[in-house]
């Protein structure tokens, strides 16, 4: 049994060393075509030839193995382009920007004191983002996440502080959707334990609560706890968990409480009634720092860009393939329908690469190749 494994194992073996042969011919085919296509301006992608060899090779195949020959030739056809477009080394603008950003517009270490713009008011998860960040920030208090954006869009402030998503509910959707419509880029995030106290007044116990104020995020994350309150306790969104612990605070009511943070608790001579109402342990929340310019600061090794592809097969397929190809990791894939446009759908990515890597510099020069629209959102590094 074994010796006729050790043959199959053998004929793999031989096949293999001829495909791999193969490979390289089709590769150094590629390279001259690509020169080809340089001495007479032609570009990389010709959609219609790649379509009649997909259709040709399948064909070709037996039946059964028609789909798989369709996606290895895919994914050769991936490898092909970024071989070619290497060998064409074009830099484009973006490219140029971001090594003049590197190399001439950002000061080498994180500025230390700035104007922050934060939603919530003084107590908010934000404004201890900020503390992280920042060793003597001012801040700036609005109502909305997009006030944020635009208070870093009109120079009010030079960066602003945002939650981006949270390891128990999942990502902050309005930053997302917001994210297509201001124009910033990320220079640095950091990742927040998150503990939700409920505080009440003092000489309050849990059997006099009738009412619970917090930001749905922390609603969400403390789902186990409130179940166990029952019916009849109210649950009641709000902007931010400082702002609920705020009207809480101010409230003239004693049955009501929030789900907010200890510091808010010391802030606004509140007692803490339950510790660690979340219903992980491990909880976090990722907040991003934002900037009208383009920053990007030594031991940047993350970087988000936003893609809109069509709504047809293998278009995520072909840019996740061409990630895999250039060898990017890819940690976070988010997507998010466009209101204006049906059936199509904004990708978020974050991927780990040094923004100094061949990897990094040859997606940068081919992302406008690979997507229908694209933004580059900055390369930054992330405290923990």
């Amino acid at each position: 049994m074994e010796n006729k494994l050790s043959r199959y194992r053998d004929e793999i073996n031989r096949i293999d060393d001829e495909i791999v042969r193969l490979f390289q011919e089709r590769m150094e085919v590629a390279g001259g075509i690509a020169a080809y296509k340089k001495e007479n301006g032609l570009p990389v992608l010709d959609a219609k030839r790649e379509r009649e060899k997909l259709a040709d090779v399948q064909a070709k195949s037996e039946e059964k193995f028609a789909s798989y020959t369709g996606a290895l030739y895919s994914l050769l056809f991936e490898l092909s382009r970024s071989y070619q477009e290497k060998m064409l080394d074009k830099e484009n603008a973006l490219h140029k920007t971001i090594t003049e950003a590197i190399s001439e517009n950002t000061n080498k270490e994180f500025p230390q004191s700035a104007m922050i713009a934060c939603q919530g008011v003084d107590g908010a998860y934000s404004q201890i983002a900020c503390d992280r960040l920042f060793s003597n920030a001012g801040i700036m208090y609005f109502d909305t996440f997009d006030k944020v954006f635009s208070a870093i869009e009109k120079g009010l402030c030079r960066y602003g502080v945002l939650p981006i998503e949270n390891s128990t509910a999942g990502s902050v959707n309005k930053v997302y959707d917001l994210m297509l419509e201001h124009n910033f880029y990320i220079t640095k995030s950091v990742r927040i334990k998150v503990d939700h106290t409920l505080l009440v007044k003092e000489g309050v116990d849990l059997s006099g609560v009738k009412e619970i104020f917090s930001h749905e995020q922390a609603l969400r994350q403390c789902e186990g706890f409130l179940a166990t309150l029952g019916p009849d306790v109210k649950v009641t969104t709000v902007e931010n968990t400082a702002l609920a612990a705020k009207m809480v605070a101010e409230s003239d009511r004693r049955d009501v409480a929030a789900l907010s943070s200890r510091y808010c608790a010391q802030h606004y001579g509140l007692k803490v009634l339950c510790e660690a109402a979340q219903d992980s342990g491990n909880n976090y929340t990722r907040f991003i720092c934002i900037s009208k310019n383009l920053e990007i600061y030594p031991g940047a090794d993350k970087t988000s860009i936003m893609m809109i592809l069509p709504h047809k097969p293998g278009a995520l397929y072909k840019v996740l393939a061409r990630l895999y190809t250039i060898g990017i990791n890819l940690i976070k894939l988010e997507s998010r329908p466009m209101p204006s446009r049906n059936f199509e759908f904004m990708f978020y990515f974050d991927l780990e690469t040094s923004v100094y890597s061949e990897a990094f510099i040859q997606l940068i020069c081919e992302l406008d190749k690979i997507s229908e629209e694209f933004r580059y959102l900055g390369s930054y590094s992330e405290m923990i």
